[in-house]
Formats: C-alpha cells, structure tokens, sequence
C-alpha cells in the first residue's frame, strides 16, 4: 500500500498513541490500535484490522518491554511464569462471558485498592516463589483465556493480575506484563499472518509511531519515587473504566 502525506502522519500518529498506552501502562495497545485502523486507518475488515494490530502490539510491547528491562522494572521469572500460563490459556476453548463478568469484579476490587488513600505501594523486592507461584499460573490462564477468547492484547488484565500475584509495585507490574503481552500478541499474529489476515504496509507504519510513543510513556510512567500514587490513581481509573465496560457489555451470569 502506498500511504499519502496525510495518510502517512495519521498513522504515525496513531501508531504513537498505541505505543505510548503500552510503555505508560502496560496495556491499552489493540483497544487502541483496532478502532485506529478501522476509523482512521480505513481498513476494510475488522479480522484485517485484529490482525493487522496484534502484529503492531507485540512488536510495539517488546520493544517497550526492553526498555522497562534496561530501567530494571522487570520481575523476569514472574513475567515468564504468568505469560506461559497466559499463553496456554489463550488456547483455550471456554466459557469467556462467565470469566469475562468475573475478571471484571476482580478488576474492580484492584481499582479500589489501588485508590485508596493509603494504596498498598508493593514490595520492589518480590520474587518468583511457591507462594505466589499458583496465583501466578490460575491468573495468567484467565488472562491469556479473555484475551484469546475476546482479541485483546490483555495488558488491563494482566497489570492487575500481577499485582495480586505477588504484591509488586505497578511499575514493575507494568514492565513485567509487557512480556505476557508480547508473546500473546506474537500467537495472535502469527494465526492470522498464516490466514492472510496481516496488513504488512499498515503494521510497520504503526510500529514506526509506536517506537516513538513507547519510549515517550515508558518515560512518563518511569516518575520520581514520591510521585509514583499519581501512577496508581490514574491506572486505578483506567481499571475501573475497562471493568465498567466488561460489565455491561456482559451483565449478570448465572
């Protein structure tokens, strides 16, 4: 495809904003990025438009991922165990409603943890252990299932989840999902690349943004140590937000 002048900037740009919502928190890349490619981009179909940003998410989330590893705000064993789990969900075939409903409570019950005047501010030094060892596995199923089941990076959803593993800070539940997020974003890929289903031209444009944008928010996310309840606040609210949106679009399961 070749892209006009305009064509050209509103995909930088685009591509920016994916980018900068994975370096900043860690998720928020195919949320983004399919709406982006439909509306803004003009892709034809939505399979194209998945596709098409899953390429753009994990290329775009490795690449902030060894940014936040360079900072040193990666739990690596932690990260590996939930994005294993999260990969093997992925392929699951269940009930997503059902999960969906119950991710979405828990969600909320970490925003109201995360907002709260006196928000629990993590251990820095947690590890990969036997106690948070099967949190880590049962989380990282649910989240790489949703993401599987529904066609999302699952950055909101595996933030969070981390976090309730193991008690880390967000910021390092940030950089530690960007490994769960690129290897479920790589299997998502890759299915759809094996379909024809991958807008080669349109990917790059986006990763080329989405360069720019990660490296912008891993920056913005990376703030001093007094300031790091600002990050919290503001993903508590990103939580909530997504969580309301799961609800509704799901209700009530019996």
């Amino acid at each position: 495809m070749i892209f006009s002048l305009p064509q050209l900037l509103l995909g930088l740009a685009s591509g920016s904003l994916v980018g900068f919502s994975l370096g900043l928190v860690g998720g928020g890349g195919s949320i983004l990025a399919v709406p982006l490619m439909v509306y803004v981009a003009g892709v034809p179909t939505a399979h194209v438009a998945v596709g098409t940003s899953a390429v753009v998410v994990a290329v775009n989330a490795a690449v902030d991922l060894m940014t936040h590893a360079r900072a040193g705000t990666v739990k690596w064993r932690s990260a590996g165990v939930f994005a294993t789990a999260g990969v093997l969900g992925a392929w699951l075939g269940v009930d997503g409603q059902r999960l969906l409903f119950l991710f979405a409570i828990f969600m909320m019950v970490v925003g109201v943890m995360m907002l709260m005047p006196r928000a629990y501010g993590g251990d820095a030094a947690v590890h990969l252990d036997r106690g948070n060892l099967p949190r880590l596995v049962v989380l990282g199923a649910l989240a790489g299932t949703l993401s599987g089941f529904f066609g999302i990076g699952g950055g909101f959803l595996i933030v969070p989840g981390l976090i309730l593993a193991t008690g880390m800070p967000i910021l390092n539940a940030v950089g530690s999902s960007l490994l769960a997020v690129t290897a479920i974003g790589a299997a998502t890929a890759l299915n759809y690349a094996v379909s024809g289903l991958v807008d080669w031209s349109l990917a790059i444009l986006f990763i080329g943004g989405g360069i720019v944008g990660g490296f912008a928010g891993v920056g913005v996310a990376r703030v001093p140590e007094g300031h790091q309840r600002a990050l919290n606040v503001l993903f508590g609210c990103v939580i909530f937000t997504v969580a309301a949106y799961m609800l509704v679009g799901t209700g009530p399961v019996s």
